[in-house]
């Protein structure tokens, strides 16, 4: 055998060594892709089944903000929150069961005079469903407050209203004038500043103050509210609450709902509801 024979012998065996290595190498190549395909398949799969189950839980549950269930230390108009467990109001003996909130705000026409209360006392007569709640208002001192109450007391835009907020803990409130029951109305459509608020930060048991939100000393508006307790309210924006009236008489009243308690279910509303059926206001003489 000559050595070109050799050479292409050598050569053929060569060529036929690289043959099976790139066959081996591309055998591999399908393999893995196959393997990868496979994963890829199992990934998807797996991934739907997670999102239903993700997707069923949350359609079964529900978790409250944990910032929803906190409430303000001061009267002011905000909404009541969500929390847990759900209770059912208690109607308490002497007490009507209140109607329902109103599904939408009322409407205010005009705005409140302030030179026809000036000078001037009025006797107040806020019928609720459980009994009647009398204050004499003090036109002189707060004569933006009293102008307000009077208008809205003529068209009858507390008529129903529940009373949504109650506090037992630190200051003695209940809170009113929400015609949506909610405490987050849009209010009448008008606001004023702060008028008569205490110097020593003092709200004696039976005063009647308005509602604001906290850090707006000019957003007064329609929410009231009457202490029960002797309560102390630090003018933490340099303003306080505008006293505008005194109870005289039903004062007992707002005590029982304040025994009952806040409703656990909110945190916020009395757990005894109280309604205002409707408010009349006279000059008194």
């Amino acid at each position: 055998m000559t050595k070109e024979q050799d050479r292409a012998r050598e050569r053929r065996r060569y060529e036929k060594r690289e043959l099976k290595l790139a066959q081996k190498e591309a055998q591999a190549v399908r393999d893995k892709q196959a393997i990868l395909a496979v994963i890829g398949v199992l990934v998807v799969v797996f991934g739907f089944v997670w999102l239903a189950n993700v997707l069923s839980n949350r359609s079964d549950t529900s978790t409250p903000d944990p910032a929803s269930t906190v409430a303000s230390d001061t009267p002011s108009n905000t909404a009541p929150a969500s929390a847990t467990p759900t209770v059912t109001p208690s109607v308490l003996a002497g007490c009507t069961k209140p109607p329902a909130a109103l599904a939408a705000p009322k409407a205010v026409t005009g705005q409140p005079d302030l030179a026809a209360v000036k000078g001037k006392t009025f006797a107040a007569t806020i019928t609720t469903t459980c009994g009647a709640v009398t204050a004499d208002l003090d036109g002189t001192k707060a004569p933006a407050a009293v102008s307000s109450f009077l208008l809205l007391a003529k068209q009858g835009y507390f008529a129903p209203s529940p009373c949504h907020r109650l506090t037992t803990t630190g200051i003695w409130v209940l809170q009113c004038g929400d015609p949506t029951g909610t405490g987050s109305g849009p209010g009448p459509g008008y606001h004023f500043g702060v008028e008569n608020a205490p110097a020593n930060d003092v709200y004696p048991a039976g005063t009647l103050a308005m509602a604001r939100k906290s850090g707006d000393p000019n957003s007064n508006g329609d929410q009231f509210f009457i202490v029960y307790k002797d309560t102390t309210l630090p003018k933490s924006d340099g303003s306080g609450y505008t006293v505008f009236g005194k109870v005289t008489g039903g004062l007992d009243i707002v005590n029982k709902i304040a025994a009952a308690g806040v409703n656990p279910s909110d945190q916020t509303s009395p757990l005894a509801p109280i309604s205002i059926l409707t408010v009349d206001v006279q000059p008194k003489a």
